[in-house]
């Protein structure tokens, strides 16, 4: 949402309750959120970095939508997910969208517009806000958890339509036994974790570190073996509650639209904090994404060990960091 579009609007007519919660689906860390009463804000996210950006700027944050009187949704990029916003936001009187072209405000605005009544729209920056007070049953438009595959998923969760192949290449290129303590960073809807916690007796402890609670949610249906510890948490940040002795991942490499290596760079960074002496790291990654250098800083050893066409398999062992 940005805080021209917002402004305009607010200077073209469209006017907030005076009293009551005014909630706020979907914002990211960098969303401005000026124009609005901070006292009366309720910001409903389940991605854990933006969650602890704005806790830290004294914003209330919750994963469950609220009582609101009125509801902004700042749209995501996810059809099925934009769809479950706005159906979880309808309850408001007053009903704000919000999105860029690209995220498909354009098709949601059409859609709204035979169901409601739209009371004005505004254009700019590449984007468009507009607001309505709503009074349709949005409840197909609701976001249901489905089985697929014969694992739970939600919309808006990472691979919500199936296993998504990197991750199904990374468990054929793990070795026979895993043992000991390992930590899947990253986890999403718990795949990776209960394939490995079926296939591998002499694993310990299993550590499900995740940022988006949905997918976490998901995770807790589909990985239900007691060795399974999970973690709401920003894998850039986490700290390990023990040494591990192995870490899985199929790091993200993208919040929008642009591909952002840091992030991945990032959970290499922690991947190596929180493994023993001897501990192993294996990751799988879209093979253009360069990776290596940021291994080889940070472990003995690094090599590439199976990969096709899109996706390579890195397995690095001995992070450098626990020696004396």
């Amino acid at each position: 949402m940005t805080h021209t579009r917002l402004s305009l609007a607010l200077e073209a007519g469209m006017e907030l309750p005076s009293q009551g919660v005014i909630a706020v689906f979907g914002p990211r860390a960098d969303t401005d959120l000026s124009d609005l009463p901070k006292d009366r804000l309720v910001l409903v996210t389940g991605f854990k970095p933006d969650v602890d950006a704005f806790t830290a700027r004294g914003y209330a944050c919750q994963t469950d939508a609220p009582t609101a009187a009125a509801a902004i949704v700042i749209l995501p990029r996810a059809k099925a997910l934009a769809r479950a916003m706005i159906a979880r936001a309808a309850g408001a009187d007053v009903l704000i969208v919000d999105g860029q072209k690209t995220d498909g405000i354009e098709s949601v605005l059409k859609e709204l517009k035979k169901r409601e009544r739209i009371a004005g729209t505004i254009s700019k920056a590449h984007g468009k806000l507009f607001w309505l007070n709503p009074t349709s049953d949005f409840s197909d438009w609701q976001g249901r958890a489905a089985t697929v595959q014969g694992f739970v998923t939600r919309p808006g969760v990472f691979s919500a339509d199936g296993i998504d192949p990197a991750s199904a290449l990374l468990i054929q290129h793990l070795p026979q036994k895993l043992s000991g303590r390992v930590a899947d960073l990253g986890a999403g809807w718990g795949y990776l974790a209960a394939t490995v916690l079926a296939g591998h007796p002499a694993i310990k402890e299993l550590h499900l570190v995740e940022a988006d609670s949905a997918a976490l949610d998901c995770a807790r249906e589909n990985v239900t073996d007691p060795r399974a510890c999970f973690h709401w948490a920003d894998a850039t940040r986490w700290t390990a509650p023990a040494r591990m002795d192995a870490v899985i991942m199929n790091p993200p490499f993208h919040v929008g639209r642009a591909a952002e290596p840091d992030l991945g760079r990032a959970f290499i960074a922690t991947a190596a904090k929180s493994l023993a002496p001897n501990g192993q790291l294996w990751l799988v990654a879209n093979r253009q994404l360069p990776y290596e250098a940021a291994l080889a800083a940070l472990f003995t050893h690094v090599e590439e060990i199976g990969g096709d066409k899109r996706f390579k398999i890195l397995h690095a062992q001995r992070p450098t960091r626990q020696r004396g």
